[in-house]
């Protein structure tokens, strides 16, 4: 019974924000370096005699940051959780997690195996949720510390920071934490963390400590991770959504393509009058039609992300406001998705162009991002110099004209709405941001709003836009592209962390 760490990523939905609710409509999801990490390990290391007969088994689910702990009695004969502790720290996502993987586990071993299972679940689970920093604001803490707003003043923050100061309570009441959040689907990550750990911990999958998903070998056991999370993510919503971000967090960058909602909805799960095992065992089963394929940013492009610091945006009431304009004004939001889903496919078609070119022609390919980096992109045509250059820089214009027309759409969208998709403070930022040098895209991910932005630079250019965004009070953050979904990690990160920070005082 070795302590098991697995790690999920949080995500940036680049094209396809409000279309990828519907089938067959396509969105681009870059998956980010910013994780989230599940700890399992037992809590009783030796059970009594008796304890065979024991209907009950104890879970501990320990959140550092947020100073909380929760305490449950789990069911083992119809899986049914119950808090031991108060109700302000319970968490949803992980009580489905923990039944709905429980429940995969007796849906699909024989009964030896489901002794062995009875056995180990007996010692109880104990479970412990850390997020990275960059899922969570600390412009607040980084303001109070007088520090400059850049990605440097972030990475002085200890990993696994603490988020109960993210609070304007001044006379420090004991009001509950205002986790102030980024926007990168820390709800999926978390689920997915966790679903995956305890699958690999009761021994339903072996997932793999590779990184790159695309030569991974355990995609079955991805695929069981994939199912129960999104089930366990879509019940503790209360909705199913379009699964993109838990997508994204099980298997890395991609194209993503939603499954028919029927595939959770039309089953009894959530009905407390049928046997966990068996609603799971329809889950399983069931016709997962959602599509992936890989995608990812062509070379020598890097993703920015910056926090304007307006507070984050509430996704489900602004969907919730487009589905009734679409419903008030049906002729008028076709017509809109139509073109906003013809501005997402030539973005796609003409990254996927780069990446293609970037693979036939490397030399004139670096060469023109090395120019382009150093200029606007007014001036990037000057440097076709030669045929295959043209057909890059082509490629690059086409991209940002694609993306200017998605924001478009999007802002038309907001305004008939209600809703502020691209609001006008995100607008002057989005505009003064792709006009700067060597800044090929810039826009709001996913449902739009006040959340972070998103840009996307040439070479070496991202410094210039941190330093530009810093000074018009942004935060750029620390987060990258990183193509990986969730892995098994080797140790608990926080030893990582001490090994690495007392490796670096060695060397200095």
């Amino acid at each position: 019974m070795a302590e098991v760490v697995t790690s999920a990523p949080g995500k940036v939905l680049m094209t396809g924000g409000y279309l990828i609710l519907e089938r067959p409509n396509p969105g681009l999801v870059l998956s980010t370096n910013a994780r989230f990490y599940a700890i399992i390990k037992p809590i009783h290391h030796e059970i009594k005699p008796d304890s065979w007969a024991w209907a009950w088994t104890d879970i501990r689910l320990t959140s550092p940051q947020l100073c909380r702990q929760a305490l449950y009695k789990l069911a083992l004969k119809n899986l049914a959780i119950q808090t031991v502790s108060p109700s302000d720290t319970r968490n949803p996502f992980v009580e489905y997690a923990i039944q709905y993987s429980v429940a995969a586990a007796y849906a699909t071993f024989d009964q030896n195996k489901k002794e062995l299972l009875h056995k180990l679940l007996l010692h109880g689970l104990d479970i412990t949720i850390l997020g990275g920093n960059d899922f969570y604001s600390y412009r607040n803490e980084i303001e109070r510390r007088g520090l400059p707003l850049t990605p440097e003043s972030l990475a002085t923050l200890l990993p696994f920071s603490s988020i109960t100061f993210n609070t304007d309570d001044a006379d420090g009441g004991s009001c509950k934490p205002e986790v102030a959040k980024t926007g990168l689907g820390s709800s999926a990550a978390m689920t997915t963390a966790v679903v995956a750990a305890l699958l690999h911990y009761l021994d339903v999958v072996k997932l793999s400590s590779l990184k790159d998903h695309w030569e991974r070998k355990d995609v079955a056991d991805l695929d069981m991770v994939h199912k129960i999370a999104q089930t366990a993510h879509c019940i503790a919503q209360g909705k199913v959504g379009s699964g993109f971000d838990v997508s994204s967090a099980v298997y890395g960058s991609q194209r993503y393509v939603r499954f028919s909602p029927e595939v959770i909805s039309s089953t009894k799960v959530g009905d407390i009058a049928v046997p966990l095992p068996d609603s799971i065992t329809e889950i399983i089963k069931g016709n997962w039609d959602h599509d992936t394929a890989e995608f990812s940013l062509p070379p020598l492009m890097t993703l920015l992300l910056g926090e304007p610091g307006t507070g984050g945006s509430s996704t489900p009431s602004m969907v919730g406001a487009v589905k009734k304009w679409q419903k008030s004004d049906p002729q008028k939001s076709l017509d809109t998705w139509r073109r906003l889903s013809e501005a997402n496919s030539a973005l796609e078609m003409q990254l996927n162009l780069l990446s293609k070119l970037a693979k036939e022609q490397w030399n004139a390919y670096k060469s023109v991002i090395d120019s382009c980096s150093m200029l606007r992109s007014d001036k990037w045509i000057e440097q076709a110099s030669e045929p295959n250059k043209e057909a890059i820089i082509k490629a690059l214009l086409g991209a940002k004209e694609a993306m200017l027309g998605i924001r478009y759409r999007m802002s038309q969208m907001g305004e008939a709405a209600g809703v502020p998709i691209e609001p006008e403070s995100q607008t002057q930022l989005l505009d003064a941001t792709v006009n700067l040098e060597g800044v090929l895209l810039a826009g709001v991910p996913g449902a739009g709003g006040f959340d972070a932005v998103f840009a996307v630079t040439l070479g070496d250019s991202s410094s210039n836009v941190t330093k530009i965004w810093s000074s018009l009070n942004v935060l750029a953050l620390l987060v990258k592209e990183d193509p990986c979904g969730v892995c098994l990690e080797k140790a608990d990160p926080r030893t990582n962390e001490i090994t690495s920070a007392v490796s670096s005082i060695h060397i200095q």
